[in-house]
Formats: structure tokens, C-alpha cells, sequence
């Protein structure tokens, strides 16, 4: 499909994702279509190495198309629904990417948020390059940092990975690769030649991993100064507390900029989506990219029977009017007992991963 394009090209399998339009946003049928491809390559001996890219110059991956989702927001929840097969699809996809037995290298260049993150962040290499802006903004959407994020931002040095989640924040390579989220800095123009010297490599059976890292240092270079790791005794006190409406009280007592921007975001976020999120990393410390995913899927299911979702993603993609009208509309009125429910098993409808 001309959605996403693939080809094998000297023992390198790539793929591309190729609605730049559209930010190169997935859709269902994109992920059922590149599933099965990535499988064959896993099997394939001729194919020694997975590429994935996105087209044009303005994005990796904007994460999926968050529109289809909304325009199945009447049908019910269960097979059959394009809501509850986009995520289950996608996670599983995501779970392979993971557990890829071969070298899988994704180039992230521009926007990549959610699913973009997804996919390039729970792979084996990933390259970063001076355009990327990275950032899970989903809280803005009334939804939860999801595709395994409970498990990367949780790894994130100090309270990072919390600030990240809550704010929506974007970042470049430096901060990218501070955090762990990638491995590899590569500028833009080179990444055509990185993957053409990655078809022309002499593989030799068992050292397929050796060959391709040799060649990612070849073309990395220091990506700077990581203004993150300044900023981190500052985020560790602030995003230190123990409840969301601690983190906003000692956010009034920053003075520097970054504080006032995260102010301001956590102030724009679904009050929901900001305490689902602050419990969801309290309780994933730790938690394998299996099991991160399976607690993803049954608080984004919860998320899909009520309101703040739509609301999110009307007020951002459809009407674009950015007011959206969250209910409840205040923390205050978000209960503890509220925000379990959303953890709250789906029982036959879990996400199976087997």
C-alpha cells in the first residue's frame, strides 16, 4: 500500500512510512499491513537488518491517526471496533519491534510523538537527528503517554520521565539520547548515506548486531549539550511529590522559564489524564515492555467509554479550537477512587500478547 513502502536492498530490509501529509500518522491498516512484513523479514536469512523511516522533511512519525479513532467514537468497544483493534494491533506490533531478533535501526527525524516514540523507541538502535522533537503530549488529548512509555519514561534519570509525561514537553536529540530514549546522533543529511551503507555491508552470520554498530558510530556525531541535565535538580524537586496537586503547588514557586511552561501545560491538560498518568508511572516502575503495554491497553479502553478523549482530540483535530471542555474539570474534582477505576481489569478483553 502507498502508505507505507517497503523494500529489501542488500540484505537490509527498510521500511518507509509515507503519508507526510499526514505527518506520517499510522493507521490500522498500515500496521496490519506492515506486521506481516516485519515477521517475513524475521525469518528470512537473506535479511539481516530492519530500517524503519519516515518520508519528507517534517516528521518520523506525528504517533496514529488520532481522527479515525474519533470518527469510530460510537461503536462499541470489542472486536469488530476500529478503537479497541487500533491500539491492541498497534501494541502488539510494538511488542515485536521489541523482541525483533535481528537489528532493527529506526531513523527519527522532525515530529515524533506517540506512536512515532513507539516505534522507535522500543527498537534495538535508535537514531536521533537534529530536527527530531520529541514529545508524548497525549494528556493534552485526554489520553495517557502509552506505546510502552511507562516503561521508557520510567527509566529516564531522576523525576524526568514524570515531567516529560505530564507536560507534554518536547526535546531534541541531546536530551533524547541524556534520557536513553535513543543511541545514536545522526545529522539529516547523512542518514541516506547511513542506509546505503548499511545495504552494502559484507554480512557474516552472527555478527549482524557487530557490523551495523559499527557502522552507527561511523556516522554519529555528539549531539550537544543536553539542557535536561542542567535542568534536572530543579525537575527532581518540583516533580518530587507524591500527588499531582504537589508537583503544581511547588511549580508556583519557579521562577525560570521551564517551570512557567510546565505550569502552563499541566494547566491546559485533562485533570484526568494528568492523575491516570502520575498513578500509571508510580505503579509501572520497573514493569517489562510486556507488561507496560497490557496495563496501557486496559486504562486506554477505560479512557475510550467516557469523554475526555473526544473532547481532546475534538478540540485539537477536528474544530481545532484548542477549549477543551473537560469533565471533570478540575483536579479537585478527580477522586482516588476515580482514578482506580481505570486500572480496573477488562477481563476476557485484556490485551493478549501471546
Amino acid at each position: 500500500m502507498s502508505d507505507i513502502l517497503f523494500e529489501t536492498r542488500g540484505g537490509v530490509g527498510i521500511a518507509t512510512i509515507h503519508r507526510p501529509r499526514a505527518l506520517n500518522a499510522m493507521t490500522l491498516a498500515m500496521y496490519r499491513a506492515f506486521a506481516p512484513v516485519l515477521a517475513d523479514w524475521a525469518r528470512d536469512p537473506d535479511v539481516h537488518a530492519v530500517v524503519l523511516r519516515g518520508a519528507g522533511d517534517r516528521a518520523f512519525c506525528a504517533g496514529g491517526d488520532i481522527r479515525l479513532i474519533y470518527d469510530a467514537r460510537a461503536h462499541k468497544l470489542g472486536p469488530g471496533d476500529y478503537k479497541s483493534e487500533m491500539f491492541a494491533e498497534e501494541y502488539r506490533f510494538i511488542r515485536d519491534v521489541h523482541r525483533f531478533p535481528k537489528p532493527y535501526v529506526a531513523l527519527a527525524h522532525g515530529i515524533t510523538f506517540g506512536g512515532g516514540a513507539g516505534l522507535s523507541v522500543n527498537g534495538r538502535y535508535r537514531v536521533a537527528t537534529e530536527s527530531m522533537a520529541f514529545a508524548m503530549p497525549e494528556v493534552f488529548i485526554g489520553s495517557i503517554p502509552d506505546v510502552g512509555a511507562t516503561r521508557f519514561f520510567g527509566s529516564c534519570p531522576g523525576r524526568i520521565g514524570v515531567y516529560l509525561a505530564l507536560t507534554g514537553a518536547r526535546i531534541g536529540a541531546a536530551d533524547a539520547m541524556y534520557c536513553g530514549l535513543y543511541t545514536h546522533h545522526v545529522p539529516d543529511a547523512r542518514l541516506d548515506a547511513l542506509v546505503d551503507t548499511l545495504a552494502h555491508i559484507d554480512w557474516r552470520r552472527g555478527a549482524q548486531a557487530k557490523l551495523v554498530e559499527a557502522v552507527l558510530a561511523r556516522f554519529s556525531s555528539p549531539p550537544g549539550e543536553a539542557p535536561l541535565a542542567a535542568l534536572r535538580p530543579d525537575i527532581d524537586r518540583r516533580f518530587g511529590w507524591r500527588s499531582v496537586e504537589g508537583i503544581l503547588a511547588a511549580l508556583q514557586d519557579e521562577t525560570a522559564d521551564w517551570g512557567r511552561s510546565a505550569l502552563d501545560a499541566m494547566g491546559r491538560a485533562s485533570p484526568t489524564s494528568l492523575k491516570i498518568v502520575f498513578e500509571l508511572l508510580r505503579r509501572g516502575a520497573g514493569l517489562e515492555l510486556e507488561e507496560a503495554l497490557i496495563l496501557e491497553y486496559r486504562i486506554i479502553q477505560h479512557l475510550l467509554r467516557g469523554d475526555d478523549f473526544y473532547e481532546g482530540v475534538r478540540s485539537v483535530v477536528v474544530d481545532k479550537d484548542r477549549r477543551p471542555r473537560w469533565r471533570p474539570a478540575t483536579l479537585a474534582e478527580v477522586y482516588n477512587d476515580d482514578v482506580e477505576t481505570y486500572f480496573h481489569t477488562l477481563g476476557d478483553a485484556e490485551l493478549r500478547l501471546d
